[in-house]
């Protein structure tokens, strides 16, 4: 009888360990989901970071060197964030779990549902927490304070290119680079927007168009005045939609990618142009962060 009163109560135990266990597992999962969540807000304080930054350079006509500052490559936004760690299944409770298995075992008689490990990552994760807040607390400050800067300059921002003129990705950057056709090392004014023939070239801001015309060496190519000390130049088009005089504004169409000039295929060759100096197009490009 004895015998039998101890196998119950073993037995008993035995379902109090898997359904602790169990639990265990799905606080397992709430903290993965909490991280990955996490690790998402702050990669999007890390972009409002990048653009209000971008954002600051390129409205501040003032800045002394502007130009030289203009030419230091854009901040990069953090990494991408991967997608939260999959649920358990009950059948995966009937396989081993290495995880569990390396983690001091539970003891059901103290009504213990984490470990000391997992006790651990949550105060962890309470600090990262408090952190994200007030990180995001001085993010919102410092935008609102942007935000209250310009709001009265409402010309000043619609003349300043802040997007990509064309889709696609970036085939050549800012900077010094081998010449794709004699093989030697030159000074890249711009950035090389890789697109097929054809894709709409957008004017990034307000502005007057310059020229529009051909350049032996940029082939069809349209430049535009958008005041502030500001100039943008798109080459190598195939077609030209604007003619010299015409205002435009931003998301206006006023070219086509094309390969015409020098060009080894098509592509929009962007440049921004600060008080006649070439500087790294990238700080101009707000869309895609």
């Amino acid at each position: 009888m004895a015998g039998f009163i101890d196998y119950f109560g073993l037995l008993a135990q035995s379902l109090e360990n898997k359904k602790l266990k169990l639990e265990n597992i799905e606080l397992k999962n709430q903290f993965q989901v909490v991280e990955a969540k996490l690790d998402s807000l702050q990669s999007a304080m890390d972009r409002v970071t990048n653009v209000s930054n971008k954002l600051k350079l390129i409205t501040d006509i003032q800045l002394k060197d502007r130009p030289e500052k203009l030419n230091f490559p854009a901040a990069q936004v953090g990494p991408k964030v991967d997608d939260p760690v999959p649920r358990m299944s009950l059948d995966d409770m009937e396989k081993d779990d290495p995880v569990i298995d390396t983690e001091t075992p539970l003891n059901p008689m103290k009504g213990e549902v984490a470990s000391e490990k997992s006790t651990a990552n949550y105060a962890s994760l309470v600090i990262r927490i408090d952190q994200a807040v007030k990180d995001s607390n001085l993010k919102e400050q410092s935008v609102i304070e942007l935000w209250e800067l310009l709001s009265d300059r409402q010309s000043l921002l619609a003349a300043t290119p802040s997007i990509q003129p064309a889709r696609g990705p970036i085939g050549s950057r800012f900077g010094y680079r081998i010449d794709p056709i004699n093989g030697r090392q030159k000074m890249h004014a711009g950035l090389d927007i890789t697109a097929p023939p054809g894709t709409p070239v957008r004017s990034p801001a307000d502005g007057i168009v310059s020229f529009a015309g051909w350049d032996d060496q940029f082939g069809k190519l349209v430049s535009i005045d958008h005041g502030y000390g500001v100039l943008t130049r798109f080459a190598h088009n195939s077609q030209i939609f604007v003619q010299v005089g015409q205002k435009v504004s931003r998301y206006d169409v006023i070219a086509a990618v094309g390969s015409t000039g020098r060009s080894t295929g098509p592509h929009c060759h962007y440049e921004v142009r600060v008080n006649g100096i070439a500087v790294n197009p990238a700080n101009y490009i707000l869309d895609n962060d």
